[in-house]
């Protein structure tokens, strides 16, 4: 057993897991504005997101392997591989694709579908689901189609096709990874990172991507803040929280962080939102809550933590 795992939780208090939850609702929600402030100061998507991984992952995986958790076995790199893929590669990579022509908002909102994909693929996996899930399902993919067919992404096809794919690509890699012989949960994440995020950096040299000149002061703040709080103090935040509460309160981020996103870029970013955005959002987080809300009735084992496709 890991140093990490092995370890007993102790006690939580409601001001810990207060700030826990305000820390993952906050910084995974801003997430989706650091990547457009990076995307604006110079840095192609792939090889934006494929440096930020592989260094944030580099630092969690030293820092592990300082305290004792066992080096993962080539079976473990292999799987840890395919979820780099499909969770980061696909999802996170997507997302930043994206979020050159569509707005870090948006961007969120698009990603809230992410849980009832996830719902879908678990379905036909043998899962069996009650009937408010599949009511949740229903209403959230009434979000999605609205969402993709009355707002703002219809102006944008290269992001609406890449924010189509990016919550299943998640998705499929979330329902792909449970049961897999796996590390401890955060040298996954920490395996992940690094896999994901070499696979990132090679399709965007192949693709072409190149830095048309040197970044620009605000646009590598924003890339530390990604490495920093995005992908390990918001990760190490929610792991703590899947040790300490249920997991649904845990996994609540998925209906904050959309709202996070918006307000900030609205905020910060000065991004406007039509009223098809907003009522896309809020039928897409109807139907995420009402998911939630089967599972709470029906709980079964946490699996093994990933981050938020925008993380």
């Amino acid at each position: 057993m890991s140093a990490v795992s092995s370890l007993v939780p102790r006690p939580a208090t409601v001001l810990s897991v207060a700030v826990a939850l305000a820390l993952v609702y906050v910084i995974w929600g801003s997430t989706y504005l650091g990547i457009r402030f990076a995307l604006e100061g110079g840095y192609p998507p792939l090889l934006m997101a494929g440096m930020r991984f592989v260094v944030a992952g580099a630092l969690m995986y030293a820092v592990l392997r300082l305290r004792g958790t066992p080096v993962p076995t080539r079976a473990q790199w292999r799987n840890c591989t395919v979820m780099g893929v499909l969770l980061l590669g696909g999802g996170n990579g997507l997302v930043c694709i994206a979020e050159q022509s569509v707005s870090s908002g948006l961007a969120a909102i698009a990603v809230a579908s992410a849980p009832l994909w996830i719902g879908l693929f678990a379905t036909l996996r043998g899962q069996r689901s009650g009937a408010l899930e599949w009511t949740g399902l229903a209403i959230g993919f009434v979000g999605v189609l609205w969402l993709n067919a009355g707002s703002s992404l219809t102006a944008t096809p290269q992001g609406l096709v890449a924010l189509l794919i990016a919550p299943i690509a998640w998705a499929f890699g979330s329902v792909w990874s449970r049961g897999r012989d796996l590390p401890s949960p955060f040298m996954t994440a920490a395996a992940q990172m690094l896999c994901g995020g070499a696979v990132m950096l090679l399709t965007g040299g192949l693709l072409g991507e190149r830095f048309a000149g040197l970044p620009t002061l605000h646009g590598t703040l924003s890339v530390v803040y990604l490495i920093g709080f995005g992908s390990i103090v918001g990760f190490t935040a929610y792991v703590w929280l899947l040790h300490h509460v249920r997991p649904t309160l845990a996994g609540s981020y998925a209906y904050v962080n959309p709202v996070i996103a918006v307000v900030l870029g609205a905020w910060l970013a000065a991004e406007r939102f039509s009223v098809d955005d907003l009522g896309a959002m809020a039928v897409i987080l109807c139907g995420v809550v009402a998911i939630t809300l089967a599972r709470t009735r029906a709980p079964k084992p946490a699996p093994a933590p990933e981050a938020d496709v925008g993380t």
